[in-house]
């Protein structure tokens, strides 16, 4: 039984140290382990040092037992059981009156009048363990009553509600920040050199054959000017080339070929050969567009 304890008091220990350092370190992603992985080996320290006291603490125990004399650990043992008897009553006592049941010898007490087919009913009392669950409940309920219903608490389907729009709001964070979940919505104008530079060779890679090598124009319409069939403007743009142009044109959709941060890319630097002077450009095209108009909305096939 003495082992018995001493695993339940490592375990303990072991669970607590688990319990404080979740409560002491927060991170909504990983739990405290995952975060910081040292603490496995403060775990560890701790599981070690619990088990090397009650081994201690054992061996103690055992030395002084032996060094007692032979009367004396007599009267220990005694003490001991005398101990051990009086916990085992103290639990029988317990589960008696948690049950409350009638003796079988006395059940002639608490027999009622009522017999079917020689089957014959006991009035005992409700079990104790049974009314303080009942007693407690009633409790719970006004307790709920008054906090959800009277005072205005927040109701498990509002928490939800709280917790759904939050979590919108978290991924639509994360997708305005993520190049490569860009959607029409959430794609801006890109500047930087190196994606600039990225765009153009996507661009003379896989557009020069109807757009030419200068952007003025061939198969597809001259994209140095200010007049654009499907509208300009990076959302206009992106939207061209991820979806494709009107049908039967030539223009197909390139979003099974290019990443979304592929498209914006290529798409700025499709914007930034507005203005510039190709070798022989085509005639203008489509209808004149103005940055300074663009919304948010864009123009669709």
């Amino acid at each position: 039984m003495k082992q018995v304890y001493s695993i339940l008091r490592v375990v303990g220990l072991v669970a607590l140290a688990i319990i404080l350092a979740e409560i002491s370190i927060e991170n909504s992603d990983k739990n405290a382990f995952e975060a910081y992985p040292f603490l496995w080996l403060i775990l560890g320290v701790v599981l070690l040092s619990a088990i090397a006291i009650e081994i201690s603490v054992g061996a103690l125990y055992s030395v002084l037992y032996k060094s007692l004399k032979p009367e004396a650990r007599e009267q220990f043992d005694l003490l001991e059981q005398s101990k051990k008897e009086a916990k085992l009553e103290w639990w029988r006592k317990a589960y008696k009156k948690l049950l409350d049941k009638k003796p079988v010898e006395n059940e002639s007490e608490i027999i009622l009048d009522h017999d079917y087919d020689g089957i014959r009913e006991l009035d005992n009392n409700l079990p104790p363990w049974w009314l303080y669950g009942f007693y407690a409940s009633i409790i719970f309920a006004f307790i709920y009553m008054f906090k959800y219903h009277v005072f205005g608490g927040t109701t498990q389907k509002e928490e939800y509600l709280i917790e759904v729009a939050d979590a919108e709001r978290e991924i639509a964070e994360y997708k305005k920040n993520a190049k490569g979940l860009l959607t029409i919505n959430t794609v801006e104008l890109l500047t930087e050199e190196v994606d600039l530079a990225t765009g153009k060779s996507i661009f003379l890679s896989n557009c020069i054959a109807c757009h030419k090598a200068d952007g003025g124009g061939g198969i597809g319409p001259n994209l140095t000017d200010q007049y654009w069939i499907l509208g300009g403007g990076i959302k206009n743009v992106f939207n061209t080339i991820t979806e494709g142009g009107r049908p039967g044109k030539g223009m197909i959709s390139w979003k099974s070929d290019l990443k979304p941060e592929e498209i914006a890319q290529v798409s700025s630097y499709v914007l930034s050969l507005n203005g510039t002077t190709p070798t022989d450009p085509k005639e203008p095209e489509g209808e004149l567009y103005e940055a300074a108009i663009e919304a948010g909305e864009i123009e669709t096939k």
